[in-house]
């Protein structure tokens, strides 16, 4: 067995050890074999043959037995072991520069932190703070650390890949040779992870802007250059793909590179029903390749007898059946400005870095006319939740701000924690003070399916819990949701009438887009919240719009489509109801 291989185990067991909390002497010990294994000048495996590896300066009869068995065998049952002591993400966290096993000890420990994902949602929602060993300063450095490590990953938050398309469509559209230009692909169609960006423009100069774009400050390299297409890497680590057509070629490369893959390949057999060929240059009769003219996507569905489907349902998802008719099954989507209000924000209160009036302010600027105002209940301490003698201050300085700031109404709130038996964490009289109630899971999510779903139902049979936060717990490229039945819960949103979350925030974007169609079918209601730890994330309700459109759901779907006055009585009826129960 090669040297290197058998140091960086020694020096692994070292490091979990330390992880353990083991002795230190212990784990030097195994720091310093790992060093005397890799300095060797000797053959290893004659060393290990001939027993003089046990006379090596720092290796005792444990450490020889132990190189022993890995050399010979190519494992190590003891390593083995070790490894399963600990999730399989928290050695990934030691690659984050200025953390050691001593501190990630400590998030692991007190925050449960177990991978890279989990650590950066952590920091975005100031978790790290308080925490010892830890500051402001700490937990910037770390985000940092974090944004170089993810270049390397290959898989990004839509939200990272939309800025960066954005910046390089900007850049592109004032090229006085491209004629039109639009982000394609995954972006497009708003999928909440992608692996890289595409762009399609028509000119007539396709040399001209190939330069162009290959040159724009953002590119780190280029990786191809052709007659019509270009792909490079950026700073960021993102790939980008930009693709040079004529404007007549222009609508059906940009329908084609839009995708989906499965959509697509519907589209291609139902132009071959209806005797064309459908590609990215072009739709054509099968007969005698005749081109058929299509000035734009529109043009394009309309030559193949549908209405248009927007980008965000082209899933082969059911889209092209309901665009049949006129398009009578096709929902009418959300609007980007529809949202009049949100729900689910933090202040330093909790957890969150702006103060209740700086939330208000932002919201305001923003043309909300309501706010939310949601901190953690008192069981979530790492969260600096409130219990109920901070509840009265909050909501004493939340009458103080109503009677400042009368152009928008500011509703008081909870994220009230799920605990394990599914009770709701503060008591009914408690609940009853608040103008709404998200009811979320933030603790024991290795329960099982069943153990999951009935955790959460009972949760909402609470008459005072107005909706339900986050309902998968998701972390995209960090962790799974819990085990839990989506049918069920949206069942049982509608039996008891609360609205479930599409929680807007990027790392989360939960509920999934593909259960919006159940539960616009079952009749239950969405609110699209930021869970906004800072003024900046309450712009984060866009990332939420668009799952919301990918799931199928219009205005009518969601809650905070309503006016100010319609949600204050809309609120108001609820706790008039609850009381009741």
């Amino acid at each position: 067995m090669d040297k290197k291989v058998v140091a960086e185990t020694l020096e692994e067991i070292g490091t979990l050890l330390e992880l353990k909390g083991e002795n230190p002497f212990k784990s030097r010990a195994y720091f310093n074999a790992a060093r005397a294994i890799e300095s060797l000048e000797q053959d290893l495996e004659l060393l290990v043959k001939s027993g003089e590896i046990g006379k090596l300066k720092g290796i005792g009869q444990a450490l020889t037995e132990k190189i022993t068995e890995l050399v010979n065998t190519g494992r190590l049952e003891y390593y083995e072991k070790l490894k399963t002591e600990f999730p399989s993400g928290l050695m990934e966290l030691l690659r984050v520069p200025g953390l050691g096993p001593k501190k990630v000890k400590v998030l692991h420990e007190k925050l449960g932190i177990t991978n890279i994902g989990e650590l950066e949602y952590a920091c975005n929602e100031n978790r790290l703070l308080e925490l010892d060993g830890f500051g402001e300063r700490s937990q910037e450095k770390i985000l940092q650390g974090i944004q170089y490590l993810k270049k390397s990953i290959g898989l990004f938050l839509f939200s990272t890949g939309w800025a960066e398309a954005r910046a390089l469509e900007d850049a592109l559209r004032g090229h006085k040779k491209i004629r039109r230009i639009s982000i394609a692909g995954s972006l497009r169609r708003r999928k909440e992870i992608i692996k890289d960006i595409d762009l399609v423009v028509s000119t007539h100069d396709s040399s001209a802007v190939m330069d162009f774009f290959t040159t724009l400050t953002q590119v780190e390299a280029i990786t191809a250059k052709g007659d019509t297409k270009a792909s490079v890497i950026l700073k960021s680590g993102i790939a980008a793909d930009l693709r040079t057509v004529s404007d007549t070629e222009f609508p059906y490369a940009l329908h084609h590179f839009t995708g989906s893959k499965e959509h697509n390949i519907a589209m291609r057999a139902r132009a071959q029903r209806m005797g064309l060929k459908m590609n990215e240059y072009g739709l054509f009769r099968e007969k005698d390749n005749h081109l058929i003219p299509c000035k734009d996507e529109e043009a394009i569905f309309k030559a193949l007898n549908l209405a248009y489907i927007p980008p965000e349902l082209r899933e082969d998802m059911g889209e092209i059946a309901a665009a049949e008719s006129n398009g009578a099954g096709l929902p009418d989507l959300l609007g980007e400005d529809a949202l009049k209000g949100v729900f689910h924000t933090h202040s330093t209160y909790s957890d969150g870095n702006a103060s209740l009036e700086e939330m208000v302010k932002t919201a305001r600027g923003l043309g909300h006319q309501y706010i939310g105002i949601s901190d953690h209940s008192k069981s979530a301490y790492y969260a600096r939740g409130l219990k109920e003698d901070d509840l009265k201050k909050q909501h004493a300085e939340i009458d103080a701000l109503r009677e400042k700031y009368k152009d928008i109404t500011i509703f008081k709130g909870t994220e009230a924690d799920i605990l394990a038996d599914g009770s709701v964490d503060y008591s009914d009289e408690v609940l009853k003070s608040f103008d709404f109630v998200i009811a979320s899971v933030h603790s024991r999510f290795k329960m099982t399916e069943e153990e999951m779903t009935g955790r959460i139902i009972k949760a909402m049979s609470n008459p005072y819990v107005t909706m339900l936060g986050h309902p998968t717990g998701r972390l995209l490229l960090a962790r799974e949701g819990y085990p839990l039945s989506i049918p069920k819960v949206i069942e049982a949103a509608r039996r008891y009438n609360v609205i479930v979350e599409i929680n807007a925030n990027p790392h989360r974007l939960d509920l999934d887009w593909r259960f919006g169609k159940l539960a616009k079918e079952q009749g239950v209601k969405v609110s699209i919240n930021p869970d906004a730890h800072s003024t900046e994330g309450l712009s984060d309700t866009t990332y939420g719009v668009g799952i919301a459109r990918k799931g199928w759901l219009g205005a009518q779907d969601v809650v905070n489509t309503m006016g100010r006055a319609e949600m204050e009585t809309y609120l108001q009826k609820r706790k008039v109801q609850a009381a009741k129960e």
